[in-house]
């Protein structure tokens, strides 16, 4: 009920490893960085030699990196649409950094077919898959999983997070120490992972208690899980597969596969100013 295959389909994942031995899904935040450090396989040291904000916008095509001589044709990453020329030959896979894009270290790994626009910061350790869009604003803080087809967008902030492929977080989000399937975030949606009260996460699921060991928990999101605009999820929020959270709802503890976390919201009455 509460391992990795419960929330994720993790045939073919290239993240899946993440929960190798891993008894709840949970589990997979605390091997994330070792997981990172065995699994990474940095490509951008070529491109950082002229400082970490890039000047010139450039590609990256089989292990090169080409600073003129391409034609971009804008798209979207995610559905191929991104078409990359050289000398009027389509360049498959290639991925683009725009100028105004930030990369702080040598520890990232991007991708084929991606697409960092400018304004987009990432710090290492992080690994970006392929077809994917960094937008612009997007802040990535490093210990960070980015899946293949997903979006980091406008003003996102992730930190030792997960996305695991098919991840849409395009507007207004943060997303701290969590693990996210293929889901859609609505804008400003917030995954909050550190509780006021000093002390480990603790979850009560089904009239058990079980220990974490995690000081700072976000919220692990199934599959199929949607959130509305402006919802949040307090610390150790647990959501299965298919869970909807209504608009401006705050959702916490565990809510099983299919189900619905509304907002019961009290009477809005409308009256004339006299």
């Amino acid at each position: 009920m509460l391992g990795a295959q419960d929330f994720f389909d993790l045939k073919d994942n290239p993240f899946a490893g993440l929960f190798e031995g891993c008894a709840y899904v949970w589990d997979g935040l605390k091997r994330l960085k070792s997981y990172i450090d065995e699994t990474i396989n940095p490509n951008v040291s070529e491109i950082l030699k002229d400082g970490p904000t890039l000047s010139r916008t450039v590609i990256l095509h089989d292990g090169r990196m080409h600073k003129d001589g391409f034609e971009l044709d804008p798209g979207d990453a995610a559905k191929g649409t991104f078409i990359v020329r050289r000398d009027g030959e389509v360049l498959p896979g290639a991925s683009v950094i725009y100028a105004g894009a930030s990369l702080m270290d040598e520890r990232i790994q991007i991708g084929k077919g991606t697409v960092i626009e400018p304004g987009a910061l990432i710090k290492g350790p992080s690994v970006i898959g392929d077809k994917t869009e960094i937008r612009q604003g997007a802040y990535i803080r490093g210990q960070v999983l980015v899946g293949n087809r997903c979006v980091v967008g406008h003003a996102t902030e992730m930190k030792n997070a997960v996305l695991l492929g098919g991840s849409q977080a395009g507007h207004f989000a943060y997303l701290g120490d969590s693990i996210l399937g293929a889901v859609n975030l609505g804008a400003g949606t917030k995954l909050a992972n550190l509780k006021i009260v000093e002390g480990e996460i603790v979850l009560n699921i089904g009239g058990e208690r079980y220990k974490t060991g995690l000081r700072k928990f976000g919220a692990v999101l199934g599959d199929g899980v949607e959130t509305g605009c402006n919802s949040v999820t307090a610390p150790g929020t647990l959501l299965g597969k298919n869970v909807l959270v209504y608009p401006n709802c705050t959702a916490r503890g565990f809510h099983p596969a299919g189900t619905i976390v509304k907002l019961r919201q009290n009477q809005i009455i409308l009256q004339r100013r006299d």
